[in-house]
């Protein structure tokens, strides 16, 4: 059963990551990865681990987003968020473990990532 509301980690550059609530529909999802508040952006998922990933803006780097923090070869821009999602592939809360579990792993803002630290990891495969 899809759940209305959300319990998601808010992952926000130079910031410790913290707890919050968000609507799990398209629009707000959209508007929790947007850069302003009147505006919608584009959502990507991240593949963390069976049944968790990370919500961000699929545009981030491009637009320019704040750095945040590193992920094995990448570097996540903008505000991301942790999240789980059911059996049946919908975005769901987080449990209690899986909170403190992604709370520790980004802990620590990656300061001092440069624009053109971002840039190498801007690629694209042509078919």
């Amino acid at each position: 059963m899809k759940e209305k509301t959300i319990k998601v980690l808010m992952v926000e550059p130079h910031q410790e990551p913290r707890m919050t609530e968000i609507g799990n529909d398209l629009d707000a999802l959209q508007k929790a990865v947007s850069i302003g508040a009147d505006e919608q952006g584009l959502i990507e998922l991240v593949y963390l681990e069976d049944n968790v990933s990370i919500l961000c803006n699929e545009e981030g780097k491009l637009i320019g987003l704040e750095p945040n923090r590193r992920l094995g070869n990448d570097i996540l821009c903008g505000v991301f968020y942790v999240v789980a999602d059911d059996e049946e592939g919908n975005l769901a809360s987080l449990t209690e473990e899986q909170q403190a579990r992604y709370a520790q792993m980004f802990r620590h803002p990656d300061e001092g990532i440069g624009r053109g630290e971002v840039e190498d990891t801007l690629f694209m495969t042509f078919v």
